[in-house]
């Protein structure tokens, strides 16, 4: 039988692969998935049950609930100052993912080109070859606080260029993107007539008094901006497959006509247990108090263990390690690590090829357990000396 080509040279994610792995053992600590521990709020959970209940549990139209779209633009006016108009620039997807690929099958035809930054979010790259295009990645470095520059993303511009794609907050690293920085994007885009496609899905997780800055804020990138954001970080809702973009009417009436050919609507139960996410629980900060204890504890903890280094990130909830003074291979570390201490983290190759030097560890499990790993992982540190 035959495969199409697009399926062939997509690669399962070393994410998932360790995710897997980690079900065999019985006694692991699972540091691989983006996937918080955390219950939703009781009003979400109770909105979903009641959704359920009283039987709206059918079709919504393509592009989502209105009363879901509506809330989604209350809450952009008040926290980017951005209007947009609920019934034709917002359209409600099966989590944030859905709407990043919606995204790129509107704008990509065979052979264009999308700028991704590295160390990048696993499925940015899957996605565009997805829809026939080509990764172009620009590789960053921690010497530099994995940020890239002006002069690298001119350079990665050509006439097949179509889209930037930016992660601000990142995963994995955690950087958070600057005005200085977006201001420069955005002038890029604006001159090269590109779209940047910015996934802002841990927008509300960052520490140490970082401040959030947008893109679409800036002059003229409302054209240019597909904005995409989640319920699953924010609410911990990541079951829920809840999301949504935030674009012009023309990119949001192509999205429908594609979402009504891929998934019709995202849940229904979800969308009511969004609507309640967005008009009861958005000042509710439990869930980033969690994760910013995580945060203090875990950049202390793997900083302290001799042999490993890690920056500390202004936001989302991973650490991007350093284990160049080991002798490993990020994938052999590892295995290594899953085999001798039943900790499981995802090799840094999963981020980009260049990043043979790093792990990535998902602070997404309760303290207790975080402290267990440390402790597994400072013993063995200890074990390869």
């Amino acid at each position: 039988m035959k495969f199409a080509k697009r399926a062939q040279t997509i690669e399962h994610s070393l994410t998932r692969e360790l995710f897997d792995k980690a079900k065999n053992y019985d006694n692991v600590i699972d540091l691989t998935l983006g996937d918080p521990d955390i219950l939703p709020s009781e009003k979400i959970r109770k909105a979903a049950c009641d959704a359920v209940i009283k039987g709206q549990t059918r079709y919504s139209a393509n592009a989502g609930l209105p009363a879901l779209r509506e809330a989604i633009c209350r809450c952009m006016k008040k926290e980017y100052q951005v209007s947009f108009e609920p019934n034709s620039e917002v359209i409600v997807t099966v989590g944030g993912m859905e709407a990043l690929y919606l995204s790129l099958a509107c704008i990509l035809d065979e052979g264009d080109e999308v700028i991704i930054q590295a160390p990048y979010y696993v499925n940015y790259v899957q996605m565009v070859r997805m829809c026939g295009g080509v990764p172009v990645i620009i590789n960053t470095a921690e010497e530099s606080g994995f940020a890239f520059t002006e002069e690298q993303l001119k350079n990665a511009i050509t006439d097949r260029t179509a889209a930037i794609i930016i992660n601000s907050p990142c995963n994995p690293t955690g950087v958070v993107l600057g005005a200085e920085i977006l201001d420069k994007i955005a002038e890029i885009a604006r001159q090269n007539n590109l779209f940047v496609i910015s996934d802002e899905v841990y927008r509300t997780l960052l520490y140490d008094g970082c401040r959030y800055e947008s893109i679409i804020t800036r002059p003229g990138m409302k054209d240019h901006t597909i904005l995409i954001d989640s319920f699953s970080k924010r609410f911990a809702m990541t079951g829920y497959r809840v999301g949504y973009a935030a674009a012009s009417a023309d990119m949001v009436a192509n999205m429908a006509k594609m979402q009504e050919n891929v998934a019709a609507c995202a849940p229904l139960p979800s969308q009511y247990a969004a609507i309640a996410a967005y008009n009861e629980c958005v000042e509710d900060s439990f869930v980033y108090e969690t994760f910013a204890k995580r945060h203090e504890y875990m950049v202390q903890a793997i900083n302290s263990i001799e042999g490993l280094y890690c920056r500390r990130p202004e936001g989302a909830f991973y650490l991007f390690v350093n284990i160049s003074s080991t002798s490993l291979d990020c994938v052999e570390f590892a295995y290594k690590l899953l085999e001798a201490e039943q900790v499981a983290v995802v090799p840094g190759i999963a981020y980009g090829s260049e990043y043979h030097n790093y792990i990535r560890i998902a602070y997404t499990q309760d303290l207790e357990q975080l402290k267990a790993a440390a402790a597994r992982i400072t013993r063995f540190m200890e074990s390869l000396k």
